[in-house]
């Protein structure tokens, strides 16, 4: 009898059973992603992010013109390209390439990444205190620029240590790293723009330039020998925490001063912390990631959310140096379903998604480029870089095996 009306409310059961896990996986993204931490199982391997890495770098490497210069932005199903560009983001494409020259070496990226490098230099000026570059088209300079294209650099010689031209390589990094350090001011952040007749600094501050520079910094000292720099990171880093989390976060808990320092703050802590130079980096960039995934809430979030991957897995590999295996799960849990999600936005890739699938690109041009919305046919250089990025660190720190 029993059995007879469980059979005739089976349907009934499965309806609830799905109603009350779909509301258990919500509260867990809405709620501290507590319970997604619990219940949740991998979706990702390693094969999956190399196979979406590879197809990341050809896009990246299509999509360099001539000069050295990169396309901005562009639509693969009107196939054209978006008018305007910026300077930070063709830096950032630069440091992109040299990230995934480490893994992924070859000649024609090394051709790609010598190429670009020459871009910028042949737009470098000579002022009182070093080298800055006077981006074509634009009436400041942008530290964050210099930043990046020194982070380009910095990583292509880790890459490429006995380089033929390693000394002028050498010589450019050091010239922009003296006009970037003139930039810093009594705060100890640094300008975000510049003057383009002298490389003078404005006094203006930004999140996403300061946590770039600090970046760069933390790299020039901790993999090239820049010693030198390591009190002065130490100092800069402990103001912007303080000014771009702590300040930042009493004026608005969800700060947007918060989110652009997120993920250049985060990966600049986890180099200071293995560095040995400051042991409250490790807490600071595990409590930063609590803050993306429970109060800017990622997973809910409609555009790409790359950066915030870049920030997240420093995070988890430092919950793993200092035993916090709760942090390791719940952060964790984040990423891969993150991941997933935004591994199935890139044109060509192993996981399209349903748009994807029903908008086959005319031209070889967009395979492996990532959108920036589930259902938006543009692809931008920044929104690949920021992917490959935390699909590098994510393959080499969690799914290593």
């Amino acid at each position: 009898m029993f059995i007879n009306r469980l059979k005739k409310r089976w349907p009934l059961i499965t309806l609830a059973s799905i109603a009350i896990l779909g509301l258990v996986v919500h509260l867990g993204i809405l709620y501290h992603a507590s319970i997604l931490a619990v219940i949740h199982s991998n979706k990702l391997n390693r094969e999956t992010l190399e196979t979406s890495l590879k197809l990341g770098q050809d896009f990246l490497l299509k999509n360099q013109k001539a000069d050295g210069s990169f396309n901005y932005e562009y639509d693969f199903i009107n196939d054209r390209f978006t008018a305007g560009d910026n300077q930070v983001r063709q830096a950032g494409a630069l440091w992109g390439l040299a990230l995934i020259y480490q893994e992924l070496p070859s000649e024609k990226s090394r051709i790609a990444i010598e190429r670009s490098i020459t871009f910028f230099e042949n737009y470098t000026r000579q002022g009182k205190n070093g080298l800055f570059i006077a981006y074509p088209g634009d009436s400041k300079g942008r530290s964050g620029t210099v930043a990046l294209v020194c982070l380009g650099i910095i990583d292509f010689l880790r890459a490429e240590p006995h380089h033929p031209d390693k000394p002028h390589y050498d010589s450019l990094l050091n010239g922009y790293l003296n006009n970037i350090l003139s930039l810093q001011q009594k705060n100890k952040r640094f300008s975000a723009s510049y003057d383009l007749s002298d490389g003078f600094g404005d006094g203006y501050h930004s999140p996403y330039y300061d946590g770039e520079i600090l970046l760069m910094l933390c790299k020039a000292a901790k993999y090239l020998g820049y010693d030198y720099l390591k009190n002065n990171i130490v100092v800069s880093a402990r103001s912007m925490y303080n000014a771009y989390v702590t300040e930042a976060r009493i004026k608005d808990e969800d700060s947007d001063v918060t989110k652009g320092f997120y993920q250049w703050g985060s990966m600049s802590f986890y180099e200071i912390y293995t560095a040995g130079w400051d042991d409250q980096c490790a807490d600071r960039t595990i409590e930063l990631a609590y803050w993306m995934i429970d109060t800017h809430r990622t997973l809910i979030k409609p555009r790409n959310t790359a950066y915030a991957h870049e920030g997240m897995v420093s995070a988890w590999q430092l919950a793993k140096l200092t035993n916090d295996e709760w942090a390791m799960h719940k952060i964790g849990a984040v990423i891969d379903i993150g991941l997933s999600k935004l591994i199935s936005w890139q044109v060509g890739g192993p996981l399209q998604n349903n748009f994807l699938l029903a908008n086959q690109p005319g031209k070889d041009l967009a395979i492996g480029g990532f959108m920036n919305l589930r259902n938006e046919p543009l692809l931008r250089i920044d929104v690949t870089q920021h992917q490959c990025h935390a699909m590098i660190l994510a393959r080499r720190f969690i799914y290593s095996n």
